[in-house]
């Protein structure tokens, strides 16, 4: 068996890339090889498109991303999904966006009904995409759920099945009669719902949270947990 040194290694290796990419060519189903981003069993993702740094990012272009990357699960923002099912864009507008009180409340009327109305046959396509792609719709994330009319959550919940996602996530409320009222929802659609922590976030928050729906549960933030509780989140995990 022939031995090299670290620097003619990388000779050869520089050198057959060419080759390579003429085989990738050539055969288009080495090309498609789909991502994967488990380690040692446990599945790493990224939360998009706030990840990307482009909130008004299409879902098309999410997927594009994530497969160059090597990205196979994702926590989906509702925005992309939303805007490809045909919401006009001023009611999927990021949650950043400064939008004046009196346009959002109309804006708020007007996504609400188109919600309570919307078919989920396009989602169906939309998961197709991302299935075909390789990449895992594990978690839907959703801004504004406790503001939500029962119609919507149950909307929400439905979509977020339809794209086979395993959880939604949402940010956490200081109002038990929220985690309440949505957790009801989470249990009637069995379909967990993880709360976002924050630096000011304690573990009795999600405790409390927890006693109120079985399908309550915790999206621990861990940077955010370590600044705010100054210990490791190992045993609450």
């Amino acid at each position: 068996m022939s031995s090299y040194t670290r620097r003619e290694f990388t000779k050869l290796a520089l050198g057959a890339l060419p080759a390579a990419g003429l085989i990738t060519t050539a055969h288009p189903l080495l090309a498609a090889a789909k991502p994967n981003s488990k380690f040692a069993g446990v599945q790493i993702g990224l939360n998009v498109p706030y990840s990307f740094a482009s909130p008004t990012m299409s879902g098309d272009d999410v997927l594009k991303s994530c497969v160059q990357l090597g990205i196979s699960a994702v926590e989906l923002r509702t925005q992309p999904v939303e805007a490809f099912l045909g919401a006009p864009a001023k009611l999927v507008s990021p949650k950043s966006a400064i939008v004046p009180a009196g346009a959002a409340d109309a804006n708020a009327k007007d996504l609400r009904e188109w919600r309570e109305s919307v078919s989920m046959d396009r989602a169906r396509e939309f998961r197709k995409k991302y299935d075909e792609g390789g990449v895992l719709i594990e978690v839907v994330k959703v801004d504004g759920i406790f503001k939500m009319s029962d119609k919507e959550l149950d909307y929400i919940f439905t979509l977020a099945k339809t794209l086979g996602a395993r959880a939604l996530s949402t940010e956490i409320s200081k109002s038990d009669d929220d985690h309440k009222r949505v957790g009801q929802f989470a249990d009637k659609h069995k379909l967990m719902i993880g709360y976002h922590g924050h630096a000011t976030t304690a573990p009795d928050h999600w405790e409390k949270a927890f006693a109120l729906a079985k399908y309550n549960g915790a999206n621990v933030d861990i940077g955010h947990f370590v600044a705010g509780d100054h210990c490791s989140p190992v045993p609450f995990i």
